[in-house]
């Protein structure tokens, strides 16, 4: 299981890097030359890019999950709650397999080891 579970995840961060590389350009800098663009373009750029970047943002929250994930699986900590120890239901980890924390935990807001 942790074979189809790694990959499953791998490929969900070669995804997210390709999503992130082809998004580059929509989160540069806006032009605010007025001469260049009118002020209404200028407004929709600056609205497009922080789009963009708050997409960045979770792309990279995302990635971190995966990493973290994949670490867990390495050490054998996979499907163990981060915060109790505690098995995560395989249906939880099957909907996300980066999950680190079991419902009960999640619930209560509960991210790290007691």
């Amino acid at each position: 299981m942790p074979e189809r579970v790694s990959e499953r995840l791998l490929a969900r961060q070669a995804e997210l890097r390709a999503l992130s590389d082809n998004a580059k350009d929509a989160r540069k800098p806006v032009e605010l030359d007025q001469s260049k663009v009118g002020r209404l373009s200028r407004m929709d750029a600056i609205q497009d890019q922080a789009m963009a970047q708050e997409s960045e943002r979770r792309r990279l929250g995302e990635l971190q999950r995966i990493e973290a994930a994949l670490e867990r699986i390495k050490s054998g900590d996979y499907g163990f709650c981060v915060s109790c120890d505690e098995d995560i239901a395989p249906a939880r980890l099957d909907l996300d397999p980066a999950v680190a924390t079991c419902i009960n935990c999640a619930s209560r807001g509960t991210t790290g080891k007691r």
